[in-house]
């Protein structure tokens, strides 16, 4: 991890393109070889499709974090600013439920019983997701809620290349109120929180303040709870996430690809932050196209 900070930094005079590749370089320098893919994946076929030369594309990077952290919100808006798309798992089930094809009753089945979808769904979506990318031109990609298990970054592993796995993290207090504070739009579908976090910092954890994302005044009296968004749920959402993500962590740390990033407060105090960490900060015009 201090090699990956040193390169970050390091390449401020010769800008975050380098950045990028010199840390790529190096992370696939440590890291052990990567697993074969697995039969019948669509990338397994054509090496040269999943392992373009790191100076031939953009950023490869995952992010991981708890549930409510920000992945999302943070991973959007870095794919707008560096030219890459946002790819989240949670939306590939979502877009092959809806549509006709072979998986969706299958999925309908596991989503309704409650059930976690296995290992080998999530990277058949996946790859094929990776594939059709490609096949449009484009050029690297985030991914946003995978992999969860140590299984899946090695099946991860064996499809494409990551260079590097930014780990948000937010103290478990203030996780709990956010996620209390969250509304959906019936009406329009948009996400916003009502929760207005003020956190004094004390016994050694920092004080965060987060202002509320307020509805506009047509979405206001149609503001919605997620069912399972309750202080009893939440908690055991994060106990699971802390118990499977910690060999996640381990397994990217000893790559020498994971960066973890302690948000110090809300959008406006955390995003600057973030671009300085990841040596995007110099890039003005782009945030504000990001913002």
């Amino acid at each position: 991890m201090a090699a990956v900070q040193r390169l970050l930094r390091a390449a401020a005079s010769g800008g975050a393109a380098a950045a990028r590749r010199r840390m790529a370089s190096l992370a696939q320098e440590q890291a052990p070889s990567a697993a074969a893919a697995p039969k019948g994946f669509p990338f397994a076929a054509k090496e040269t499709m999943r392992r373009r030369p790191t100076e031939e594309r953009n950023v490869q990077w995952v992010f991981l974090g708890c549930p409510g952290v920000g992945k999302g919100t943070y991973a959007s808006r870095l794919s707008r600013l560096l030219g890459v798309p946002h790819i989240a798992t949670g939306d590939l089930v979502r877009d092959e439920l809806a549509s006709t094809g072979p998986l969706a009753a299958q999925l309908a089945e596991i989503v309704n019983q409650g059930k976690l979808v296995s290992d080998e769904i999530i990277i058949n979506l996946l790859s094929k997701r990776l594939k059709k990318g490609e096949d449009q031109g484009e050029s690297g990609f985030i991914l946003d809620g995978f992999p969860r298990t140590v299984k899946q970054a090695e099946i991860l592993d064996g499809v494409t290349d990551i260079d590097m796995v930014v780990n948000l993290k937010l103290r478990e207090d203030v996780l709990v109120e956010k996620c209390l504070g969250r509304r959906i739009c019936s009406q329009c579908g948009k996400n916003f929180n009502v929760a207005c976090i003020d956190v004094k910092g004390e016994n050694g954890l920092p004080a965060i303040y987060m202002a509320p994302l307020l509805p506009p005044n047509n979405c206001m009296s149609k503001m919605t709870t997620r069912a399972d968004d309750t202080e009893e749920v939440v908690r055991n959402r994060l106990r699971i996430y802390n118990d499977m993500s910690q060999p996640v962590e381990d397994f990217y740390k000893d790559q020498g690809k994971l960066l973890e990033f302690d948000l110090p407060g809300g959008i406006p105090e955390s995003w600057p932050k973030l671009l300085h960490v990841l040596n995007l900060e110099d890039q003005e015009e782009l945030k504000l196209a990001a913002a």
